[in-house]
């Protein structure tokens, strides 16, 4: 009898991404909703929004430049 594999998250890289970006540049536990105000909403200094904003663009720029074809001539 074969086992099956349990289904691969095609989004769990980009999340696990996302919370290490929001942890470590926005000092987030967790991207996850909780219910609560004082959970939920956070005070954070542009700055740190910048950070975090540079730090995904450049790994949407570096995800990019791996999945891109090259071109031959």
């Amino acid at each position: 009898m074969a086992r099956r594999r349990k289904p691969v998250d095609p989004n769990a890289a980009r999340d696990a991404l996302l919370l290490d970006i929001a942890q470590r540049h926005l000092f987030l536990e967790t991207l996850e909703t909780r219910n609560r105000d004082r959970l939920d909403f956070h005070d954070t200094a542009v700055w740190a929004i910048r950070s975090a904003l540079e730090a995904a663009y450049e790994a949407g720029r570096r995800a990019g430049e791996v999945s891109e074809p090259t071109l031959q001539s």
